[in-house]
């Protein structure tokens, strides 16, 4: 099986290629993606960037981080 990924910014030659797969009977899924923030994903940021200000949380080095991980 082959997986083909393929980015459209357009509704309409999205709607044709979709069409186009379901004449061809192809088994397919359609993944949509936002790359715009959820409110709250965006409260998230702003909540972990204060508590990184004040103190609450703090920043590590990346293998730091990494050895938690990788064992």
């Amino acid at each position: 099986m082959t997986t083909l990924v393929v980015n459209i910014n357009d509704e309409q030659k999205e709607r044709a290629l979709l069409a186009f797969l379901d004449s061809h009977k192809y088994n397919y899924s359609a993944d949509i993606q936002s790359s715009e923030l959820s409110d709250s994903q965006k409260e998230e940021i702003l909540k972990r960037e204060h508590d990184f200000e004040s103190g609450k949380i703090k920043a590590e080095p990346w293998d730091e981080v990494k050895k938690r991980f990788i064992h």
